[in-house]
């Protein structure tokens, strides 16, 4: 391990793409490593044709009358946080069982053509594959840098709210349960300054049935500390070794409407990341929730939480600060899954351009491995900047499939790199329920073809067909809708939680699926991807099995709700 850790620091490493340009490799050096740059391209000499999947993705963003185009800011300047923006969400804001879309939105940056200022955006699930913008009807069009979002009841009314993490103060909306939202972000507390958001998550860090608030920071930005750098003649943007880290904030949740910054006490403020996309999960299965957050080019954060709401960081311990290279990456999106059905939460993270993605298997022995490789986890995927990620269950055969959101961060790469792309195709890739995954992009219809430059991403039954679809927020452009027109021979069933004791909606409590001999675990989260949100509706794919035999509910709060024998095929509510 050593051997091979000093070798690959020869080579060009990721953040060159940051255009900080260090020595070359030497050929030695290289050569060690042609065989995974082979699997990392995708090269069709050294792998198999991959299997027609029955997986289908049609694009239908032109009929779902989503009028939405996002804006980063850009003016030719290259100010650092045009590259990251932004995420969106999937959530019921108006209660009626159907997922309700928000798109977050740049804003107007020095030097950009003044003109109507962009703004967030809401539509409405209107059935049918049709929207209606809500936006100004809701009063949640926020006019900030949208970086990421995240969604959870905080104050356990019954009603989502909603949290936008911004460059600058950040919003914390109330949902008032009529269809529109209130601005409490003074009241609460939590507006965490003038700072380069990223990623957010609502949890609950003692479990006392209140959310708790986790905001990521990227880097200590400000238009004076703005940088400029020039690759092969042309201006880019600089990375964020260009500027300082900044710490993330945690916020505890007084359970009377407001919150107190317990970034130091918690053990959280006292590391400095350059954070990005993030996930909150029982990655232990000790029942209380850690906390797994990507920092750009720099090591990773692993939370691990004693019970009580503190945290010792321990990234090198579990194995997830660096790639099983022990290189930092370019980390972008995060999802959390159990892919291989063993009972145990593993990640997948996205990274930068000449990066592999990483999959990271949890061993259940408080470790993860690098098993990207022996996956075969994002084949084709090293020579693109990646972003968004889901481990999706897309056509119902009871084992995650894996959907990457792709495209590059410096708008004129085409003109000095060959390798890469500015727009490029997003990517799927097949489970094949023996531990690794097939892509199927070419043969899933016509949703994989467009070329974007991709940020986050999001999944969720949209027209309640029982298929996960797909919705993706495009950089500078309309967002990407995916309909799952996948055959519907697999079963399924979708199942939504109430807490009483737990949070009202159980974010962190666990469920397990038995059918057919197969267990799946799934387990409720808020804030997840890049930057974005979705999944407090839990679904789960039954393949040719039309009953249940067993759900087994492990609440965050303690206890334990079993149903037996159920119908598939529907939505259950468990209530606490």
């Amino acid at each position: 391990m050593l051997f091979r850790r000093l070798l690959v620091a020869q080579l060009p490493r990721a953040d060159e793409r940051r255009c900080q340009p260090r020595a070359s490799g030497d050929f030695v050096a290289a050569l060690v490593l042609a065989a995974g740059l082979a699997f990392a391209a995708g090269c069709p000499r050294s792998s198999p044709p991959a299997p027609v999947g029955p997986i289908r993705l049609t694009d239908v963003t032109r009929d779902t009358g989503i009028g939405f185009v996002h804006y980063d800011g850009s003016s030719g300047r290259k100010y650092i946080v045009e590259t990251v923006t932004a995420g969106l969400a999937l959530f019921d804001y108006d209660g009626d069982g159907d997922e309700d879309v928000y798109f977050l939105n740049g804003a107007p940056l020095p030097g950009s053509k003044a003109g109507p200022a962009p703004t967030n955006a809401l539509y409405r699930n209107a059935g049918g594959w049709r929207f209606t913008d809500m936006t100004q009807a809701a009063g949640i069009g926020d006019t900030g840098f949208g970086l990421g979002v995240a969604v959870g009841d905080y104050d356990n009314d019954g009603d989502l709210d909603l949290y936008v993490n911004n460059y600058g103060p950040n919003v914390l909306y109330h949902n008032n349960g009529d269809g529109t939202f209130s601005d409490v972000t003074e009241i609460a507390g939590v507006g965490c300054g003038n700072k380069v958001g990223a990623g957010a998550c609502f949890l609950d860090i003692d479990n006392d049935g209140n959310l708790d608030l986790y905001v990521a920071n990227y880097v200590q930005f400000t238009y004076d500390k703005h940088l400029v750098i020039w690759e092969k003649g042309f201006p880019t943007y600089v990375g964020p070794r260009g500027y300082q880290a900044e710490p993330d904030v945690l916020y505890r949740n007084n359970g009377d409407g407001t919150f107190t910054d317990v970034s130091e006490e918690s053990g959280i403020g006292r590391h400095a990341g350059t954070g990005m996309g993030m996930v909150c999960g029982d990655f232990d299965n000790d029942g209380d929730t850690d906390v797994f957050v990507l920092n750009d080019v720099a090591a990773n954060f692993f939370f691990v939480n004693d019970g009580t709401g503190k945290f010792e960081e321990a990234g090198l311990q579990t194995g997830t600060a660096y790639n099983g290279s022990g290189d930092e990456t370019g980390s972008m999106g995060v999802d959390c899954g159990d892919y291989d059905n063993d009972g145990w939460l593993d990640l997948m993270m996205t990274c930068y351009q000449n990066e592999l993605p990483v999959l990271y298997r949890n061993s259940g022995r408080g470790t993860f491995e690098d098993a990207t490789v022996t996956a075969n986890a994002g084949k084709g995927a090293y020579p693109y900047v990646n972003w968004g990620v889901g481990l999706v269950d897309f056509d119902n055969d009871g084992h995650k499939d894996l959907f990457l959101a792709n495209g590059h961060l410096q708008d004129n790469v085409d003109s000095y790199d060959g390798s890469t792309a500015y727009a490029a195709r997003n990517f799927l890739q097949r489970n094949l329920g023996d531990g690794r995954f097939a892509g199927v992009s070419d043969q899933c219809g016509d949703g994989l073809l467009p070329a974007r430059s991709s940020r986050g991403t999001a999944f969720d039954d949209l027209d309640g067909d029982g298929r996960v679809d797909a919705v993706v927020l495009n950089s500078r452009r309309e967002p990407t809708l995916l309909r799952n027109e996948s055959p519907a021979g697999h079963h399924w069933i979708q199942v939504h939680l109430r807490g009483i004791k737990a949070n009202r909606y159980a974010v962190g409590s666990q469920v397990r699926v038995t059918a057919g001999g197969r267990t799946q675990l799934r387990e409720i989260h808020s804030g997840r991807g890049y930057q974005s949100h979705h999944g407090l509706r839990l679904h789960v794919g039954l393949g040719r099995n039309d009953r249940v035999d067993r759900i087994e509910v492990r609440w965050l709060a303690g206890g334990v709700t079993v149903l037996e024998n159920v119908p598939a095929d529907r939505v259950l509510t468990i209530i606490e």
